[in-house]
């Protein structure tokens, strides 16, 4: 002790009182400190044996067939968790509802606007260009319509059904000038054309007779064929 005195003097400058009382506390502080950690080792060892028996009661009752009790709550939220998961995998999302598809000729300047890319002006193009064919017999000659792309005249037949009709003919051998000049294949000096080899010539018997006159080829006359009456 009087060694420890000594240092206590020497190194903290404590007079023999001092280094009396902190010789006393230090211990006191130790065995304070000391105190909690053996409390909770001994909760930890009680708890751990405590489960150790439960869980060899728990194996044991489990062979013996027992079954953990569930409240109806448990069992009702387990049903429903059950029955979300088929419905999940078993539903299928609804087609979206298509319109009624009309023929391509039936379609007015306002229904026509229903296509992506056709507005007002379009739509009225459209309509006025299959009024003056006298019918459409191919899908195609949409293109002859200002305005109109490749890509616009396959959205139109993705709404309207095409029927290939000629509603009017031209009457080839009754026919005068204005009435061949108002067909869209048809120019005025054509119809003129048309209308003098008629009178020198006679009646026309087929559409191969226009190829008798020689301005004009046989890709206009196939062309314009499906138009003439005889």
């Amino acid at each position: 002790m009087a060694k420890i005195y000594f240092f206590l003097k020497s190194y903290f400058g404590f007079s023999k009182r001092e280094s009396r009382g902190f010789v006393l506390v230090v211990p006191a502080l130790i065995v304070l400190y000391l105190i909690p950690l053996g409390y909770d080792w001994l909760v930890r060892k009680k708890n751990e044996e405590k489960y150790l028996a439960y869980s060899i009661k728990i194996d044991s009752l489990v062979m013996a067939g027992w079954k953990p009790y569930q409240s109806n709550f448990q069992n009702q939220l387990i049903d429903f968790k059950s029955d979300t998961v088929k419905k999940a995998n078993t539903y299928q999302k609804p087609k979206s509802p298509q319109l009624n598809k009309i023929l391509f000729s039936d379609a007015d300047s306002v229904v026509l606007q229903i296509v992506p890319g056709i507005g007002q002006t379009m739509a009225g193009r459209v309509v006025k260009y299959r009024e003056n064919m006298g019918g459409l017999y191919s899908k195609d000659q949409l293109l002859e319509v200002y305005g109109m792309t490749p890509e616009v005249l396959e959205k139109v037949f993705e709404y309207f059904e095409f029927v290939p009709e000629i509603k009017n003919k031209i009457l080839i051998n009754q026919a005068d000038v204005n009435d061949l000049a108002k067909h869209p294949y048809i120019n005025y000096g054509s119809a003129k054309v048309i209308i003098a080899f008629r009178e020198q010539h006679g009646p026309y018997q087929s559409a191969d007779d226009l190829l008798k006159i020689k301005i004009f080829n046989k890709e206009w006359v196939d062309r314009l064929k499906p138009y003439l009456e005889f």
